[in-house]
């Protein structure tokens, strides 16, 4: 799922258009320029009939979308979401946003710290 998801934010220009290839799982690469998408699964769960599971899984993916303005936050938080907000493909069967909250990273030098807004999307999906 974390591939699939990964690839169809490589795959929309409205994303690349700000990121390149700069979308990661886990963490944005230290000395990586910004703007930059870092992904987590937050949470997961596998479903199940009576007996098995089912091969149906859903998970919680938040994106976090970095920038060194607010405002280019904000404009990639929005590609993102067009990207990903109800679409469905290979794997997945569908993507839908859980919500969102807007931020900045904490540290001592205030100029040099990253705007953040998060997305959260609950994914379900084949395993």
């Amino acid at each position: 799922m974390e591939e699939l998801i990964r690839a169809r934010l490589l795959a929309e220009a409205g994303v690349t258009a700000f990121v390149g290839s700069r979308v990661n799982f886990g963490e944005h690469p230290q000395g990586a320029a910004l703007p930059g998408l870092v992904l987590q699964t937050v949470s997961g769960i596998d479903g199940y009939n009576i007996s098995a599971p089912d091969g149906v899984s859903q998970a919680r993916v938040q994106v976090d979308c970095y920038a060194v303005s607010y405002g280019a936050a904000k404009l990639l938080s929005r590609a993102v979401l067009a990207a990903l907000s109800g679409w469905s493909g290979g794997g997945v069967q569908g993507v839908f946003h859980a919500g969102s909250r807007d931020g900045r990273e904490g540290g001592t030098n205030e100029a040099a710290r990253p705007f953040r807004v998060s997305l959260d999307f609950n994914v379900t999906y084949q395993t």
